[in-house]
């Protein structure tokens, strides 16, 4: 009898349900398309998201909502944000009251500006909800490679229960109260993603990628701190590590969404860049706050064709000299006559 469910058989969810499976439960993953579920039961490969790498026999894929979620105790939500609430109302006649919800997307709806557990908490009320969130590629896990995440829930108990029950020998999970600072460290490293890949995109070097990622963690902070996250959740995997490894290469869809933007590229083909869909979003909330954020004002320029890629960093290039740290401007000196 399975009791760990995955809702969403792209890259991230099938990663989560092999490695359920291979900790020796017995997993159902929820897709959509009937095609690649079978494939998946009958060869134990997703080649679609996950080429190469064999899926336990322990996990079985399903299109049946009724068949993955009758049994389950805990579920894993592995839906891009802009769907979520339109999945997790469709699973209500399924779930079991006490069924504990893992949410796994990291993004912002925008329609509301609501992160995914306020999403979900609109739409399955009664349901224990935690979330999810670090430094971490499907590819990875999928593989058994050392994986460290973070997990929070309101509830510390339902916290630490979950962290144990998802630990496993390569895959450690740390329990976390801040529920508002994981999501918003989740959501905010993908638009400042974009902002890497397309500095990289442009030829600008290393040591430009750097700056990218130092001065957008200063606007990740401020902004996560100013919606109510805690500094020291913004400092840990689920923001700082998870914004590293997001800006890091190609294995993120973010960063390569960036570098195509950064080269003139096509972007049509691409794969679901979450950043796209936040970037605008961030913008608003940033506003709103007062909080200045100058590369995501940059990065949303771009996506809605206000401003090329090139011109965006010149824009940053030209700001106002400030003091690192306490962000006064620097003033000219006076001229000496």
């Amino acid at each position: 009898m399975s009791r760990t469910a995955v809702v969403g058989a792209g890259a991230w969810g099938t990663a989560l349900a092999a490695l359920r499976a291979r900790d020796g439960e017995r997993v159902h993953l929820l897709g959509r398309d009937a095609a690649m579920v079978a494939e998946i039961n009958r060869t134990r490969r997703n080649p679609r998201y996950l080429p190469g790498i064999e899926l336990p026999e322990a996990l079985a894929a399903t299109v049946d909502p009724a068949e993955a979620l009758g049994h389950a105790t805990t579920v894993l939500l592995v839906t891009p944000a802009q769907t979520l609430r339109e999945v997790a109302a469709s699973l209500a006649p399924h779930l079991a009251p006490a069924a504990r919800l893992v949410l796994c997307s990291k993004g912002i709806e925008r329609a509301t500006g609501l992160f995914a557990s306020a999403v979900v908490r609109d739409t399955l009320p009664d349901n224990p909800i935690a979330v999810l969130s670090g430094p971490s590629f499907a590819d990875d896990v999928a593989r058994g490679l050392p994986t460290a995440v973070t997990l929070a829930a309101e509830d510390e108990r339902l916290a630490d229960e979950l962290a144990q029950a998802l630990s496993g020998p390569s895959f450690r999970v740390y329990a976390h109260a801040d529920v508002l600072g994981v999501e918003a460290g989740g959501a905010l490293k993908n638009v400042l993603a974009l902002a890497a890949g397309a500095a990289a995109g442009l030829g600008l070097g290393a040591s430009a990628g750097a700056a990218i990622v130092t001065r957008g963690f200063v606007e990740l902070r401020r902004l996560g701190e100013a919606l109510g996250a805690r500094p020291e959740t913004l400092m840990g995997l689920s923001g700082l590590g998870d914004l590293v490894l997001t800006c890091s290469g190609t294995q993120s869809r973010n960063f390569r969404y960036g570098l195509a933007m950064g080269r003139s590229e096509p972007l049509d083909a691409l794969p679901l860049a979450e950043g796209v869909h936040s970037a605008a979003i961030a913008r608003r909330l940033a506003r709103e706050r007062g909080i200045e954020a100058p590369i995501i004002e940059a990065v949303a320029a771009i996506l809605e064709d206000r401003m090329p890629v090139r011109e965006a960093v010149a824009s940053l290039l030209a700001r106002p000299l400030r003091r690192e740290f306490d962000e006064r401007r620097i003033e000219p000196p006076l001229p000496v006559f």
